[in-house]
């Protein structure tokens, strides 16, 4: 038993360290798979905002449209609708994919961006979340911004006409060791962006909410199939154990 629960730690320190977003503390996502109308607005933010550099290669725009209630009233795929988000695709059976090439983007930026299909199931929600609500302004930095949970990061912050550019507030704080460090301890807003603060919270909350979808299509589904399937194993682990108890009777 105690190796089960040693195994069991080590195996879960990775997602703990992911968590703790290397000491920051973390917001909360607070997202709705369910909510048809958030992962709307999650993909539209997608396809506007991040689609340019990030693909999301693992992802069909008609399984996204069927996925996220772009359907016609007798449940078919809204072609029209669907239409708003296929910026670089023609055909509705396209995948999420970029037009810049591997090369190029290599060459700009250093490495070329990563796929985002499934960057809700590596990074985590609360962390997705977090992200796109701590970018600052930082001249040292290429692109002039870095980001809390995500030291020297290397894109621009690509949603700043939505929220704006901010600065952070710092202060230096010594640690038990006697070590001094400098943290975060708020924002102070530079340039205002076209959104409320609220306005852009909700946005995040969307797009994180999208890519939590698009990590894992059928989430939902799995969840509901997780409950039949317990209250099938609860009845089976009556009737097998009625059949041992029956079968090993006149052996005891």
């Amino acid at each position: 038993m105690k190796k089960l629960i040693v195994a069991f730690v080590f195996a879960a320190l990775p997602a703990l360290g992911m968590a703790a977003g290397g000491g920051v503390q973390l917001q909360k996502a607070n997202i709705d798979l369910a909510d048809n109308a958030s992962l709307q607005r999650g993909a539209r933010i997608f396809v506007n905002y991040c689609l340019s550099c990030h693909s999301a290669a693992y992802q069909r725009y008609n399984r996204v449209g069927m996925d996220i209630g772009l359907t016609t009233d007798d449940g078919e795929l809204d072609v029209d609708q669907l239409k708003q988000l296929m910026l670089a695709a023609d055909k509705v059976g396209e995948t999420m994919t970029i037009a810049m090439p591997q090369g190029d983007a290599k060459k700009w930026f250093g490495n070329p961006p990563p796929d985002l299909t499934v960057i809700a199931r590596a990074r985590g929600v609360d962390w997705l979340y977090t992200y796109f609500k701590t970018f600052y302004i930082d001249e040292s930095r290429p692109f002039g911004v870095n980001n809390q949970v995500f030291a020297d990061v290397g894109m621009p912050h690509v949603l700043w006409e939505l929220e704006g550019m901010k600065k952070a507030v710092k202060k230096t704080e010594t640690d038990a060791d006697g070590n001094e460090k400098t943290v975060i301890t708020g924002y102070e807003m530079v340039t205002p962006g076209s959104m409320s603060e609220q306005e852009y919270d909700q946005a995040a909350r969307d797009l994180t909410n999208f890519l939590a979808y698009s990590g894992e299509p059928i989430q939902l589904k799995r969840k509901e199939i997780g409950v039949y399937v317990l209250i099938f194993l609860f009845f089976f682990f009556i009737v097998a154990y009625l059949l041992k108890k029956e079968y090993w009777k006149d052996v005891h």
